[in-house]
């Protein structure tokens, strides 16, 4: 049998690169130069090509992904405000007409902006060891041999990570149908002004999280209260009214809105429910981690 082609075995696998890396960065830009090193990395293998090109590459990305992280780790300590993952459009990532309800739910769930969130308090190679082994399917010896560490530390880093994450992940689990039926009903309240249906529909003790880069004003930390949080979108429908715009998408796998003021996208939301009320909101503002969605819907 023909060897694949290098270039053609590289293209193959780079959406699990770039998920990758995205996943242990939340920055689609950060995870784009990781991809690229890796890419660099296998063309100058190809000297005397690796066994195995998926193992290497996985490898690869990996640690190339944990140096970045450290050194992303050091500038977020300085980062103006709340740090957010950079939003994602990802309709065609999880409409597969094959997968069930429960196989949605699962992909979307281990790329939430709400998950990503989480995973920021993890190490760097935590992070790795947990979402190699508990998000990718890899064994612990591989997930040994990736990052370089022996085996029973690998077993200790992910046991540790899912402790430290067990306490902070919701306790519920809601279909995207509910979810679009809630955020549909919240979107319709923004945008006629009606202030006790967004009351309503927000627990009493709401957070929402907003990442505003330094760029553009924003909380320095979160805003909690349902009666708050509604005040804040009435106000907003209050002075842009006929110029305010919802748009319901599919954000990192989970249906989110993008809010529009006179044509030009202001914001993307995510939102985590209980289903029955909204109890965390995370706006991301900065105009820099916004980019590529501005792209994506054409300028």
């Amino acid at each position: 049998m023909q060897p694949e082609d290098p270039t053609h075995s590289f293209d193959r696998l780079r959406p699990r690169l770039q998920g990758i890396a995205y996943r242990m960065l939340g920055s689609v830009a950060e995870a784009e130069e990781v991809v690229q090193d890796a890419w660099l990395r296998w063309h100058e293998a190809q000297a005397d090509p690796p066994d195995n090109g998926e193992a290497w590459l996985v490898t690869v990305t990996t640690r190339i992904a944990i140096d970045r992280l450290r050194a992303a780790k050091l500038q977020r300590e300085h980062y103006a405000g709340i740090w957010l993952p950079e939003p994602l459009l990802t309709d065609s990532l999880f409409t597969e007409s094959t997968a069930s309800p429960e196989a949605l739910l699962e992909r979307a769930d281990d790329v939430s902006v709400a998950f990503l969130m989480l995973l920021e308090r993890l190490s760097p190679e935590a992070r790795a060891a947990f979402l190699l082994h508990e998000v990718l399917d890899v064994d612990y010896p591989e997930v040994a041999r990736m990052i370089g560490k022996a085996e029973p530390a690998c077993r200790q880093l992910v046991s540790r990570a899912k402790k430290q994450l067990a306490d902070a992940r919701p306790r519920y689990q809601v279909s995207p149908a509910t979810h679009h039926r809630l955020l549909s009903g919240f979107a319709q309240a923004m945008t006629g002004g009606d202030f006790a249906s967004l009351r309503a529909m927000l627990a009493d003790g709401a957070e929402l999280i907003g990442d505003g880069g330094g760029k553009l004003p924003s909380f320095p930390k979160p805003l909690v209260g349902g009666q708050r949080i509604a005040q804040l979108f009435f106000a907003a429908h209050r002075r842009w009214h006929e110029g305010l715009r919802l748009q319901l998408v599919r954000l990192n796998g989970e249906w989110g809105l993008l809010r529009f003021f006179n044509g030009a996208l202001e914001s993307a939301q995510t939102y985590q429910t209980d289903g029955e009320r909204i109890v965390r909101i995370q706006v991301q503002r900065n105009p820099d981690k916004l980019a590529r969605i501005v792209a994506a819907l054409g300028g």
